[in-house]
């Protein structure tokens, strides 16, 4: 055998060798490609849901934002109408005919009475006149002197004479207090 036979034949068994080698090559090229390629899909996969995830937990907090704001812009819409409303009603109470608030005076002052028999009445400008003539005239209510009119809406203050106690039966106290125990039953009768 020559030189050049003997160098075929290695150039052969090289050839084939280098064939199995590129041949296991590829085949693991292609086994890594697949494998990236799942893992690509998987990672791809678990992308995609946790951007819907955060979408929709952005989504989410967005309706729970605008419930919120509209809730709040109802609640201050029915305390505006509800303000509006005992503003009115205080209104209609001072508008009554002044025999109406003669007797209210008078019961007011036949109340207080019983907790300060003696003392100065202080009640607003527009009804000085009326407050006068019922402690001049009326006898269960000696005891009592007219004091200087204050900025209230109606009713009376009264003062003991010491000055240690004093009694607000102003219109507002009772409104108020009317106000604060119906107030559920007004809201819902007005906002259902």
């Amino acid at each position: 055998m020559g030189l050049e036979a003997v160098i075929e034949e290695i150039r052969g068994k090289g050839q084939s060798e280098a064939d199995v080698i590129k041949n296991s090559t590829q085949s693991e090229v292609k086994k890594i490609l697949e494998s990236a390629r799942d893992r690509i899909a998987v990672i791809h996969k678990s992308a995609e849901d946790e951007m819907e995830r955060q979408t929709a937990h952005l989504v989410s907090q967005d309706i729970s934002a605008a419930h919120l704001v509209a809730k709040r812009e109802i609640l201050n819409t029915q305390k505006s109408l509800l303000d509006e409303v005992y503003g009115m009603t205080l209104t209609k109470i001072l508008a009554l005919p002044e025999s109406f608030h003669k007797e209210a005076l008078r019961t007011l002052l036949l109340k207080a009475k019983q907790e300060i028999p003696e003392g100065t009445v202080h009640c607003n400008e527009d009804q000085t006149g009326i407050l006068k003539s019922l402690v001049s005239e009326d006898k269960v209510l000696e005891g009592y002197k007219v004091g200087d009119a204050t900025a209230i809406e109606g009713g009376v203050i009264i003062e003991s004479d010491d000055g240690y106690l004093k009694i607000d039966y102003t219109y507002r106290t009772f409104l108020n207090a009317v106000w604060e125990t119906g107030l559920k039953d007004a809201s819902d009768i007005l906002f259902g």
